[in-house]
């Protein structure tokens, strides 16, 4: 699914704007992520925080063990709508949250001892066990970009091992670490090596080791043998140690759009076509990454013939999307198609200047129909503000 393929479903059929998630992209995603699993013995979960489309649950739950969860509410969606294991880190949690998080979490990381040691009978009255770990910072990572690396000097993600040293960790189960960003598994191997060197004395004993998320496993280049390698040659130096993967994005990766349309044309050194979605309020990770989303039958600007640039319908003045060129003249009411947009797209979507939330439809995969899940209004708007 790049910029030159068809969605290979009616664009017209879905309420405009709309994330259009396709069945058959998905469950081929979910088919090699089961695979990994089964080669290598780990166990993946699904990272809400990237893609929490519970529509699509019952599909995903084929193939992966949980969910992952960022707090209250995400554990919550994932063990009523997901079922399953329910794993769960937060940098802090308060008190009342953690009240809620021990109705419903299998396994929680920790961020610090600070926090286990605050936390940890609490942890042990609840009705059922749950199995706790920390997170700790293996202090490498090959990330670039600041605001996404969990390892960047001064972070406040996981603890490093000098502030380990001497720390009591009994009744705890688990490491966990997180340092990839859309990353292969070169660079995973390499954190490993870091980890291991860092908090190699900490294995001993535990249940698990969680390795986090970043992995884009279904990406085309993605060294898979790799991965499946590194995995079990650590549960082979480390015998009787689980190890978890958390991806978000590796999960819905090229599975899904943005359909949206052209409401006008207007002038100011070239044309601006100025569409029914926005970057700021629809795509924030353009802006924040930033990137350049891919659309169906557009280029790079001056590669076809006509150019335009593309802004949301916010009064942000940077609501830009960006330059795109195309065969023909676009049109006011044409439909335009992004790709790769399932992922920290519908998670992180807002209101800002009361736009709606664009719907949420599904392309089945065998009749191809498109179905919309669900459409948002006035009332999804409101009942944020008071």
């Amino acid at each position: 699914m790049d910029k030159t393929t068809p969605p290979f479903f009616d664009v017209h059929a879905c309420p405009s704007p709309a994330f259009v998630v396709d069945d058959a992209l998905l469950r081929k995603n979910l088919a090699l992520l089961k695979q990994v699993q089964a080669d290598s013995g780990c166990r993946i979960l699904l990272a809400l925080k990237g893609f929490a489309m519970w529509d699509t649950f019952p599909m995903v739950r084929e193939y992966l063990v949980g969910t992952t969860a960022s707090g209250q509410d995400e554990a919550r969606l994932g063990a009523e709508k997901f079922g399953g294991e329910v794993h769960v880190y937060s940098p802090a949690f308060t008190e009342e949250e953690m009240k809620v998080v021990v109705q419903y979490a299998d396994h929680i990381s920790f961020n610090s001892p600070t926090q286990w040691q605050r936390f940890r009978k609490q942890v042990a009255g609840a009705a059922r066990h749950i199995s706790c770990g920390i997170r700790v910072n293996p202090e490498y990572s090959e990330g670039k970009v600041a605001l996404y690396d969990p390892c960047a000097p001064g972070s406040r993600l996981g603890t490093r091992a000098v502030d380990l040293a001497g720390v009591d960790l009994t009744g705890l189960e688990g490491l966990h670490f997180h340092t990839l960003c859309e990353q292969n598994s070169d660079a995973l191997e390499h954190t490993l090596e870091a980890f291991e060197a860092r908090f190699g004395q900490y294995i001993p004993g535990r249940q698990w080791i969680n390795f986090g998320g970043g992995h884009h496993i279904t990406r085309d280049d993605y060294d898979v043998e790799r991965l499946i390698r590194l995995i079990r040659d650590f549960r082979a130096r480390h015998p009787g140690v689980t190890v978890y993967l958390e991806p978000g994005e590796a999960i819905a990766l090229r599975t899904g759009y943005l359909v949206c349309t052209v409401l006008d044309i207007v002038q100011n050194a070239g044309p601006i076509a100025i569409l029914d979605t926005s970057a700021t309020a629809h795509m924030p990770d353009v802006l924040e990454m930033p990137y350049r989303p891919e659309i169906i039958g557009a280029g790079m600007p001056g590669e076809k013939t006509f150019t335009y640039r593309l802004g949301g319908s916010t009064c942000l003045a940077g609501d830009i999307i960006g330059e795109y060129s195309f065969d023909r003249p676009l049109e006011i009411g044409q439909r335009l198609v992004f790709t790769d947009m399932a992922h920290y797209t519908m998670v992180k979507t807002t209101t800002f200047n009361g736009i709606r939330l664009p719907a949420i439809c599904r392309v089945d995969e065998d009749t191809r129909a498109v179905r919309t899940v669900k459409t948002f209004g006035y009332e999804d708007y409101m009942q944020r503000l008071s």
